[in-house]
């Protein structure tokens, strides 16, 4: 088993120390660098930056967090502010979601669209009451920035990229207890909840939510006290670190979605199932990037739809493979994610079908370097979320 995942990131990630986003720049490092190369982590090219692709292995590693507590170094991640008179209704021009009902102290899952109605990124949108931070993807930051100043500061709201802070994300069962334990303030905390805390004399900004499917935190924290905050955390026995391998493993357990293979500026809202991130308010004025296609996508049906994908056998289905029905000879859809799944023990994928084969229990063919594998439509997530909301 632990074999067949390396072999996924292995033909996913190129093992070299280039910068396979722009070959002439070398690669960026986080600030938990050392602290990997000291743990013995494998380090690979992603998005521009050298991150750890695993320490004791994939499998490992994401058992851990789903019995446990993974520490997840996320500092590759674009932190971005937006300051200005009205940042949540500024915000809501470049996209669907809604922001300006969004309490203080909380935050949301968004997308920003282009003209379209394709995505150009997904992010995390944070109210701080003065101002929000945005959480964007890192192969995306260097699109979503100039964007976005290009179409708020019109508005009077100042962009401003921190690179000075630094995210990592404790996640699984364990997590809350061991965040809540040094700051006690933190144990009224539920799912999607921001705060500012302090740990171990580290002051931080918390988020409980994660990519995982598991319950915990990603915590923000000054680049130049991350390693003392990651040591912290490391030290206590119910947590261990991981890799980006166990990441995605985790992420696809949970039917959530990788932006560059579930998501792109093609990839409408409608089509990728992410309806329930526009409010009705927002369909009813349609006044958001892209509305004309979304909303007739949304009232008429798309062409083409995400859905979980459940592969017969033991063989696993890798992104890119075309799925067609049993008697066609063409293709009919894409796997956009696919991987072996740890915890259900078998292989899992997502990926893009018509609505008409989009029922649960259907039969799909996909190709794998040649060889047939049959895939049936299956219900999202494959491992249930257990994000913490409360009583």
């Amino acid at each position: 088993m632990t074999e067949g995942v390396l072999h996924h990131f292995k033909m996913r990630y190129s093992f070299v120390s280039t910068n396979d986003a722009n070959p002439t720049e070398p690669l960026k490092t986080t600030a938990l660098h050392d602290l990997h190369v000291e743990l013995g982590a494998r380090l690979v090219p992603f998005a521009g930056w050298n991150m750890p692709i695993q320490y004791e292995g994939v499998v490992a590693e994401h058992t851990w967090c789903r019995t446990h507590a993974g520490l997840f170094d996320v500092a590759h991640m674009a932190v971005v502010e937006l300051w200005g008179s009205d940042p949540a209704a500024a915000l809501e021009t470049v996209t669907p979601a809604g922001y300006t009902t969004l309490a203080e102290g909380r935050q949301r899952y968004g997308l920003l669209t282009n003209d379209d109605g394709g995505v150009i990124d997904d992010f995390m949108g944070i109210n701080w009451g003065e101002h929000f931070t945005l959480v964007v993807n890192a192969g995306r930051a260097g699109v979503d920035i100039p964007h976005l100043t290009e179409r708020l500061t019109p508005l009077g709201i100042e962009v401003r990229p921190k690179p000075e802070i630094a995210l990592m994300a404790l996640q699984g069962p364990e997590a809350a207890a061991v965040v809540i334990e040094r700051d006690p303030s933190l144990s009224d905390t539920v799912f999607l909840d921001a705060r500012m805390a302090e740990l171990g004399g580290i002051q931080v900004a918390v988020f409980r939510a994660g990519y995982t499917g598991e319950d915990g935190f990603e915590i923000a924290v000054a680049s130049d006290e991350a390693e003392q905050l990651a040591r912290l955390l490391l030290a206590d026995e119910r947590v261990r670190p991981a890799g980006l391998g166990a990441r995605d493993t985790l992420r696809l357990e949970a039917g959530l979605c990788l932006y560059g293979n579930d998501l792109d500026e093609t990839t409408s809202p409608v089509e990728a199932d992410l309806k329930w991130t526009i409010p009705k308010r927002r369909r009813e004025a349609a006044d958001f990037p892209g509305a004309e296609r979304i909303m007739r996508e949304w009232n008429e049906g798309p062409t083409r739809v995400r859905v979980g994908l459940q592969p017969q056998g033991r063989r696993p289905v890798r992104d890119g493979a075309s799925l067609r029905t049993k008697d066609a000879t063409e293709p009919c859809g894409v796997v956009s994610s696919g991987g072996f799944g740890p915890t259900v023990e078998a292989p899992v994928a997502m990926g893009y079908v018509p609505p008409s084969l989009a029922t649960i229990g259907t039969e799909l063919i996909a190709d794998v370097r040649g060889n047939d594998v049959t895939c049936v439509v299956a219900p999202l997530p494959f491992s249930p979320h257990r994000f913490h909301r409360g009583a």
